[in-house]
């Protein structure tokens, strides 16, 4: 490729394709960068609920997301991470239930001591375990039934998988549930192994904010409210990028949608490539955001151990954050993962207010009422991340694509980790060093 500086187009402005833009800008190139929503950020955005702006989708930060923390060095933001120890709960029909120490552990009352040693055991072997390839030919369901007895998959880890799959756990391989727990471990210190998460103040608007105009300061053009309808090869060379605002070329222009929209504004692929995007299986989200005048339990995460209750965690936000940053109020996010077919993604707000607000009552009865209730919002996500079914890796389609000046980078290229802005980063400076090797250079220069 040419060490010249070439035109770059990148289809899409979440973290993902901003963080492209970012790498292929500090190596010199022009860059222009596509977002179809009114503002950049995509799963990690913002907006505004009960008088505050936070995130649409929880996020946390872990002290091991090196390349999270790599990106908000790069945009002096690092300093302002808050760090918290946090506590987990579960909910059964007998209530709530803490799991959030060692001492917790052996006081949790839905599993004996034989299954909590097998508990304790899978997790220890889960985490050392280090040829995740094998894992990918086993059912999670099947892998860790085995390893922890049915009970303990009954009341542990099958809450835990619906709360991330929703049902299509029966399509996950073992690899998903091993690299959940690689991530979880490392968010536990010494001692009593508690939780520590943190986050940037401000949320992810401000990191948005800080990246957007580090971007537009490298001389990065980013048209927002412009979605790419197409992008077809030129016979001379490069692309034609055709948007709702016309059309424009470029030298290369990589495209961060999910692998079934890629597919649809990609039509000069092969009829090979095409038919592998659209086979990738994806999940959905139905992710309500409630804000409420008094807290829950103070749990950060609450695991719900009842397949009726309409959506799969509790999470409690404010658990974490200060809530200084919602003016005194408390934030919760209610995620229902699901098959993008699922009917629930087309609801409106109103029914899935309804439903939602109703069973959050129902958990918990002794700390909030109805008239405790300040605002209710529902983000949604067709395409959140790929499925990591059996033999995912044989999936995986390549960033370099059959046509010329086209590349492939998406979520579904992350295949030994979960969906988080962790991995997303990750992904970004790898499928960039890859296209351009003196990226590496400028990077460790800026670091």
């Amino acid at each position: 490729m040419s060490a010249r500086p070439q035109e770059w187009a990148i289809a899409g402005g979440g973290m993902l394709g901003l963080t492209l833009a970012s790498r292929l800008a500090r190596a010199g190139h022009r860059v222009t960068v596509f977002e179809a929503a009114p503002a950049v950020g995509g799963l990690a955005s913002a907006w505004e609920i009960g008088g505050a702006e936070w995130d649409k989708f929880y996020h946390v930060i872990l002290a091991s997301d090196i390349h999270t923390r790599q990106l908000l060095r790069e945009l002096q933001l690092e300093q302002d991470l808050q760090w918290r120890e946090t506590r987990t709960g579960f909910y059964s029909g007998r209530g709530l239930h803490s799991m959030s120490s060692s001492l917790d552990f052996l006081r949790f009352p839905l599993i004996g001591l034989v299954g909590k040693a097998r508990l304790a055991a899978t997790i220890m072997y889960a985490a050392r375990i280090r040829d995740w390839r094998s894992l990918e030919r086993i059912p999670v369901a099947e892998w860790l039934e085995k390893l922890s007895g049915r009970a303990t998959f009954q009341r542990i880890w099958l809450p835990l998988l619906r709360a991330k799959l929703g049902e299509r756990y029966r399509d996950t391989s073992a690899a998903f549930i091993w690299t959940t727990i690689a991530r979880m471990y490392a968010a536990r210190r010494n001692g009593m192994k508690r939780e520590r998460f943190g986050y940037v103040r401000g949320g992810y608007r401000r990191i948005l904010e800080r990246l957007a105009a580090s971007l537009v300061e490298m001389g990065v053009t980013i048209r927002t409210g412009t979605p790419v309808q197409k992008i077809e090869p030129l016979p001379g060379g490069g692309v034609i990028v055709r948007h709702a605002g016309g059309a424009d070329r470029f030298d290369q222009c990589i495209v961060t949608a999910a692998a079934p929209l890629a597919a649809k504004i990609c039509p000069a692929l092969t009829a090979g490539e095409t038919k592998r995007l659209e086979s990738i299986p994806y999940l959905g989200v139905v992710c309500a955001s409630v804000v409420l005048k008094k807290p829950l339990a103070g749990y950060y995460v609450t695991n719900i151990i009842d397949s009726t209750i309409p959506f799969t965690g509790v999470i409690e936000m404010t658990a974490l954050v200060d809530r200084d940053e919602l003016g005194g109020r408390h934030l919760v996010y209610l995620p229902k993962y699901v098959d993008p077919s699922d009917p629930l993604l087309d609801a409106p707000d109103a029914d899935i207010q309804a439903l939602f607000i109703e069973q959050l009552l129902q958990m918990y009865p002794h700390h909030i009422t109805r008239d405790d209730v300040v605002a209710f919002k529902v983000a949604r996500a067709r395409y959140v991340a790929a499925l990591p079914t059996l033999n995912y890796s044989e999936l995986v389609p390549p960033v370099r694509t059959s046509v010329p000046g086209v590349y492939l980078v998406n979520s579904s290229q992350i295949v030994n980790g979960t969906l988080n802005i962790n991995e997303t980063v990750q992904l970004a400076n790898g499928a960039v060093m890859s296209l351009l090797p003196e990226v590496s250079a400028v990077r460790e220069k800026a670091a």
